[in-house]
């Protein structure tokens, strides 16, 4: 039987209707789709795929199984080594990893690794999750800081070879960027509430409301019997262009507005009390997946024009190919080559314009991409009722003021490629370490990290006392 060129289609709501929800967009794979899929996959001896997935998923063995109607064991492959695979399945971007190396996708379409994890993630949640294995425990206290992706990672592995872990989350909701960064249409709540449901049947403990570094130190958790910690607590300060005018009324980061929409849930205002000046044009400075996203949110809650200003072109944009066209669908225009150089507000401090420039692209800068240039006298205004910045973020410097801990440029934690810092106990992994990254990637570095305290602790304590390691 010939392959199929081309990905099965994950059916969708249509663009005309997803601008008036937050219902995610799309619908995933039916058993059938799902094994219909997996049977494109031609089992490669040496899967490159692998080698394109940041915490190694067995991804031939997992859709060998789905092909094969073993949904059991497709769900027990990949938990074996990614302990979110709802979360990944919706929001890694494969088409730049695993499914980049694909062997298929050298002729075809790649396989739709994404959209099988997806699906096995959620037939696993409909049918009642299995836990896997978990050692006994041995004694010993791990405490992880923040409750983001690389932080609830590096708390299910180590909870499942036994150690005693508890996650301190500053917030009122874990999940961290996965809670309140990201938006319910692209990552349902009641998803990650689910994943974190899973972490707490493994054993992890989670205290919301608790400020490392403010309620109590990294030393006071040590002091508590903690023989371990690991900072997972993202890259969460907004960076602004720090123009005339950007402390008008109306002009918020994309890290306030999306928190606003997403943790405190405005679109339900007021039902929720937490309200978002909607407006009647929104532009959103950056071309990232943030600012595809904040754009996408300024439709649904009834913006009637979104912008996103981006200084360079369409070929650098850092998004995902998927979020661009669906923002594309959904109306979202775009001005490319275009920089904000100033605001202009009302009488109340609203901004009510915003002044831009063009930019042609010049010789390639630091991250590789063509340098955007000005072009002098090419400035014009655009009439604006919100702007919403996305052009990055950077580590809460509060732990490594509080610590000693070493960083590097904008805050960045130092840390080695196990996620050891310049304290000793003390691992980080994530955004701290990266700046802003995927969620995948900071998977990646919890799980390291994991394996790492693992090693740690057994080389430090098994030879002064008497512990059962289950191995």
């Amino acid at each position: 039987m010939p392959i199929n060129p081309k990905k099965t289609q994950m059916k969708e709501q249509e663009p005309e209707e997803r601008i008036k929800n937050f219902d995610e967009v799309p619908f995933g794979y039916s058993e059938e789709d799902a094994v219909i899929e997996a049977e494109r996959c031609l089992q490669c001896k040496i899967p490159k795929c692998v080698e394109g997935c940041p915490v190694n998923v067995n991804i031939p063995g997992f859709i060998k199984a789905i092909k094969e109607k073993d949904f059991d064991s497709a769900i027990r492959i990949m938990k074996n080594t990614n302990s979110l695979p709802a979360i990944t399945g919706r929001v890694c971007p494969q088409e730049d990893q695993c499914e980049a190396k694909c062997v298929l996708g050298k002729k075809f379409e790649p396989v739709a690794i994404g959209r099988l994890e997806r699906f096995i993630a959620d037939w696993d949640a409909n049918r009642g999750m299995v836990l896997p294995e978990i050692n006994d425990k041995n004694g010993l206290k791990v405490a992880i800081v923040g409750a983001g992706p690389a932080s609830l990672t590096c708390a299910a592995d180590l909870a499942k070879m036994g150690y005693q872990v508890t996650i301190f989350e500053s917030l009122h909701s874990p999940g961290g960027v996965l809670i309140y960064g990201i938006p319910e249409f692209r990552l349902p709540k009641a998803i990650v509430k689910r994943e974190v449901e899973y972490l707490s049947k493994l054993g992890v403990e989670i205290k919301c409301n608790i400020v490392v570094g403010r309620t109590f130190s990294l030393n006071d958790l040590f002091d508590k019997g903690y023989s371990a910690i690991f900072l997972g607590t993202g890259a969460g300060a907004p960076q602004f262009m720090n123009i005339p005018g950007e402390n008008l009324l109306g002009i918020l980061s994309a890290n306030e507005y999306l928190t606003r929409i997403n943790l405190m849930k405005a679109y339900k205002f007021p039902e929720y009390d937490t309200p978002v000046k909607k407006g009647g044009t929104v532009a959103v400075i950056g071309a990232g997946n943030v600012a595809m996203d904040s754009a996408r949110s300024a439709l649904r809650l009834g913006a009637k024009r979104v912008l996103i200003v981006y200084r360079r072109s369409e070929n650098e944009m850092p998004a995902r190919i998927e979020e661009y066209h669906h923002a594309v669908e959904e109306g979202v225009e775009f001005l490319w080559l275009t920089n904000p150089t100033s605001y202009f507000g009302d009488d109340e401090g609203w901004v009510k314009e915003m002044e831009v420039i063009k930019n042609e692209l010049g010789e390639p800068d630091e991250s590789g991409r063509r340098r955007p240039v000005p072009i002098k006298g090419s400035e014009y205004r655009i009439e604006v009722d919100n702007v919403i910045v996305a052009i990055g973020t950077v580590p809460n410097p509060l732990i490594a003021r509080t610590s000693g801990l070493k960083t590097g440029k904008h805050g960045i934690v130092i840390a080695d490629e196990n996620g050891r810092t310049s304290l000793p106990g003390v691992w980080a992994g994530g955004d701290i370490v990266t700046g802003a990254a995927t969620v995948i990637l900071a998977m990646g570095a919890g799980k390291k990290a994991a394996f790492d305290i693992d090693k740690y602790l057994k080389e430090k304590y098994i030879l002064k006392k008497e512990i059962s390691w289950s191995i």
